[in-house]
């Protein structure tokens, strides 16, 4: 099974719905997508694990859509979208399945990937938030990994998805 990640205006197509960030020796899970959502399977719901920072430092932490820790933070829920804010409403990250018409919208070079290589799902990921020593910020228009930025590209890999200091890795 195959898994679209759509950051920025970027897609990383990998095997496992799963990113991975550091390098090979302290390399560790920061986002799983447990399952997905189904509009024909009546109780399905996109169920995630997340081990981030926020932008401030503060570990946000979450298994099965829930929250491990106690920190000031809220986790909106939808059956298809996950969304973790903080308590002055702005947001850490949000994860988001699109749907086939959402998928099939976006720019031509990331639907012509999506179409080859069929995905399960195609999950949104945006927000600014902290993985290790690693910024991230995902927005509509790019992903920032520290000061290197990706911007409307669609790229496949055989094996995992990882974030390093380097970049991305696939």
């Amino acid at each position: 099974m195959k898994y679209a990640f759509i950051i920025g205006s970027n897609a990383f197509i990998v095997p496992k719905g799963i990113i991975y960030c550091g390098n090979r020796e302290n390399e560790r899970i920061f986002l799983q997508v447990n399952s997905i959502y189904h509009d024909t399977t009546e109780g399905s719901l996109l169920d995630i694990d997340v081990n981030i920072k926020d932008t401030d430092g503060t570990p946000v932490i979450i298994i099965a859509n829930q929250a491990v820790t106690g920190a000031p933070y809220s986790i909106k829920k939808q059956r298809d979208s996950i969304k973790i804010v903080r308590s002055d409403g702005s947001m850490i990250i949000h994860v988001h399945q699109l749907d086939d018409e959402a998928a099939m919208a976006l720019e031509h070079n990331i639907v012509a990937e999506l179409e080859v290589h069929a995905p399960i799902a195609v999950i949104r990921i945006s927000g600014e938030f902290m993985v290790d020593s690693l910024h991230i910020s995902a927005e509509n228009e790019k992903l920032y990994i520290n000061s290197n930025g990706y911007a409307t590209s669609a790229m496949v890999g055989k094996n995992r998805l990882t974030f390093t200091s380097a970049g991305v890795v696939l």
